[in-house]
């Protein structure tokens, strides 16, 4: 089976908290992931005492099957010159991608898990919680997207697509499989009917449960249904709930989970109020158009 951004992810999330060995009263880079990359001359702790950051993404690379998707090296400067060589590096982020920092991303490197307008989600190993160039271990964090300190991303090339900010890369976006069916025997074929069209202030409006008093129900069902039949198709919403046009508590924890396991939005992105970005990418798996 193809490995996907997804894969990758999981096996780096579940690294978040380890640490590097601590000696002598300071970290001393030494790490499970140095000793699985091997030794390097010159360094201390026999070594292994090489910053690691880089090396933590192919740990991750290997241990989620995906080794020959990413470079293997202890140099972020290495990495990015295995992306640009491949024409898969970017100033855009992706989800799966390998981001690089400072001057040529030859100060540090992690793992994109998810993306916004305005920030991206990391996961970095050889990292601290205060800013610190001393790094002690493997972190969640969340970082601003133009940054100056953001060097770019590299890209690698999964199987199923990736999913990204850049428009050159539009053409990998994942995509729905579709079924082909046989032509009809009959000279013309009907003409198909116009895509459902959902808004997303009237989603917003019935999560809230803004209802006219003259109606007595809430707002917009037929938008809320469309949405619901996606969700349920996508296995998030069980049939009970998936034909009613009521936005109540099983719709909106089946799109938050849309949200966290098919986008891999994470925090705030992941809940609350209906976004638009969120909404076009169901409406593109399952055949209607979203709107502000």
């Amino acid at each position: 089976m193809a490995v996907s951004a997804a894969d990758v992810i999981k096996v780096a999330k579940a690294e978040v908290g380890t640490h590097e060995k601590f000696s002598g009263g300071h970290w001393v880079n030494d790490s499970k992931y140095n000793e699985w990359f091997g030794k390097i001359p010159g360094y201390d702790q026999n070594g292994y005492g090489y910053p690691w950051c880089a090396v933590f993404v192919a740990w991750c690379a290997d241990h989620s099957g995906a080794a020959s998707l990413y470079p293997k090296s202890a140099g972020c400067e290495t990495d990015v010159a295995w992306f640009k060589r491949a024409g898969r590096f970017s100033e855009y982020p992706a989800v799966g991608a390998q981001v690089f920092f400072g001057p040529g991303g030859g100060s540090h490197t992690g793992l994109v898990v998810a993306f916004d307008a305005d920030t991206i989600t990391t996961v970095e190993g050889n990292t601290n919680t205060n800013g610190s160039a001393e790094g002690d271990g493997v972190y969640l964090k969340t970082r601003q997207r133009r940054d100056s300190y953001v060097y770019g991303y590299g890209y690698p090339k999964f199987a199923d697509g990736i999913v990204s900010a850049d428009p050159a890369f539009a053409k990998e976006a994942p995509k729905t499989p579709v079924v082909t069916k046989p032509a009809p025997s009959k000279p013309s074929a009907p003409a198909k009917p116009a895509k459902p069209v959902v808004s997303v202030a009237h989603l917003n409006a019935a999560r809230s449960r803004d209802i006219p008093a003259a109606t007595g129900h809430t707002t917009y069902p037929a938008e809320v249904k469309v949405v619901e039949a996606a969700l349920k198709a996508e296995g998030f919403l069980s049939a009970a709930y998936a034909s009613d046009g009521s936005w109540g508590t099983m719709t909106d924890k089946a799109y938050n989970r849309f949200r966290r396991e098919v986008l891999h939005l994470t925090g705030d992105d992941a809940t609350g109020a209906v976004g638009l970005w969120s909404l076009q990418q169901l409406a593109a798996r399952h055949g209607f158009t979203a709107k502000a």
